[in-house]
């Protein structure tokens, strides 16, 4: 039935800006543009981010956000303090090493590293 994510969706006030964004400060290229939105190839990874145009702080309760994957999580959290971004204080628990960042739209996505 349900084989894969096929990609995570957020929801953005400008499209354009947003796609730059997302572009610049992390890296990630524009696999494909449309009328309203933009989908983004993220590293090696097969699950890209679909940002749409739309109105993202309609209900910021049980919002969902993506979690990316950084293997050397303390220049990544390094490298986008210094590009401008904003980040959370990192934080560990018995698992896992992790950051909250933000995107223009106020939109949590979160970069993690597990062993």
């Amino acid at each position: 039935m349900i084989e894969r994510i096929d990609t995570i969706c957020l929801m953005v006030s400008n499209v354009e800006e947003s796609s730059t964004w997302y572009q610049e400060k992390l890296g990630f290229k524009e696999a494909f543009k449309d009328e309203g939105y933009r989908v983004l190839s993220i590293g090696n990874s097969g699950v890209p981010l679909t940002i749409e145009q739309g109105s993202p702080k309609t209900s910021s309760v049980h919002r969902a956000y993506p979690i990316f994957f950084a293997k050397d999580i303390i220049h990544t959290y390094e490298k986008l303090k210094q590009h401008g971004v904003r980040v959370s204080e990192l934080q560990k628990d018995n698992t896992n090493t992790f950051f909250d960042i933000y995107d223009p739209d106020d939109n949590k996505l979160q970069v993690c590293f597990w062993e």
